[in-house]
């Protein structure tokens, strides 16, 4: 954790038995690093201003996900002519990228740099790949876990090169026959990817299983929570955070709120309740002190989180004090960028 020294925290630093070891706004040095060491404090749950060499890494992180979005879209390419997964490829030039990226200081700016623009398919690809990442960070996989946890996120659509691209990119929703179509998307990546020479077997699994739910509604086969793998539920909040942030043809992106209320309620399907606690009471932690705007359009800041109800904290428009679990008409729209 030395690398958090000079950093300062924006909120109280809590333990585990509710009290306040270090007090928001304290610039941390080396006892108080030692101090979050010795209380098992993980760092990803911690607060903290930007570090100064990170505000010029803006541009680097934008050039090197376009780079590899687009290396990726060569790849996959290859597959659909050729059947054969480029591994080696993947391993030397996509995955090293979304380590990086998945180390983003800046937990909102990296949500924003991920969202898929311009060329959905593989932009969600190397997003999910970077946030299924960064979700497995946080749950403290081994180097050899995450490694394959990121393989297999950056592979989860692999099956979609067999999907026609008219039905890929249509501008409207999907007839019930195309939705067909797409939800096969996931035996044929799980038989593109079950026989790959030098592929750990979980792979071909999240590809299978990535659009599986708890309550046994998801497809291809219908699983209960039993029978889906562990990296196949991360990988699905990883895919639907992606999808929901992103602009598409035929909708909008969904505002923040939505999207952490509908995650929440499990509406897009019975996710695993750890895996979406971890991902949004993280998500939630960072945003304080981060500045915001609110669907009725007025700018705002996050002073103050409920741990009762973190989706809902109190908030600084101008000079009037907000708190957003009792004003129910305002919600937090989008998160605004330093």
């Amino acid at each position: 954790m030395e690398h958090l020294i000079g950093r300062r925290v924006l909120a109280d630093v809590i333990n585990n038995y509710g009290v306040t070891i270090i007090p928001a706004q304290t610039v941390l040095n080396y006892e108080s690093v030692k101090l979050l060491y010795n209380h098992k404090i993980d760092e990803f749950t911690l607060s903290l201003d930007q570090p100064p060499e990170s505000q010029g890494n803006g541009a680097r992180n934008r050039k090197m996900l376009k780079q590899t979005v687009s290396r990726s879209k060569e790849l996959f390419a290859s597959v659909a002519g050729s059947g054969r997964i480029p591994l080696a490829d993947i391993r030397r030039e996509i995955l090293p990228a979304i380590r990086d990226l998945s180390g983003n200081s800046d937990l909102f700016d990296l949500f924003e740099l991920v969202k898929a623009k311009d060329d959905y398919t593989y932009e969600h690809n190397i997003g999910v790949g970077i946030l299924a990442t960064l979700i497995g960070s946080w749950m403290n996989l081994s180097e050899d876990e995450l490694a394959i946890l990121s393989l297999a996120a950056t592979l989860h659509d692999i099956g979609k090169v067999n999907v026609p691209e008219s039905i890929l990119n249509k501008p409207g929703p999907l007839t019930d026959e195309e939705f067909e179509t797409v939800k096969q998307h996931t035996v044929h990546g799980y038989e593109l990817l079950k026989n790959a020479e030098g592929l750990h077997p979980r792979v071909a699994l999240v590809a299978l299983q990535h659009h599986e739910r708890e309550d046994g509604r998801g497809y291809p086969h219908g699983l209960d929570k039993s029978r889906i793998d562990p990296f196949s539920a991360i990988v699905a909040v990883a895919d639907i955070f992606h999808a929901m942030s992103s602009k598409r043809p035929y909708r909008e992106s969904t505002p923040f709120h939505e999207i952490v209320s509908q995650m929440r309620q499990g509406k897009f399907g019975e996710l695993n309740p750890q895996i979406v606690s971890l991902f949004l009471d993280n998500l939630m932690k960072k945003l304080l002190g981060r500045h915001v705007v609110l669907t009725d359009g007025r700018a705002a800041e996050v002073v103050y989180l409920n741990p009762h109800n973190m989706e809902s904290p109190l908030v600084k428009a101008g000079e009037q004090f907000i708190d957003l679990a009792k004003e129910r008409n305002v919600q937090i729209r989008e998160i605004a960028l330093v």
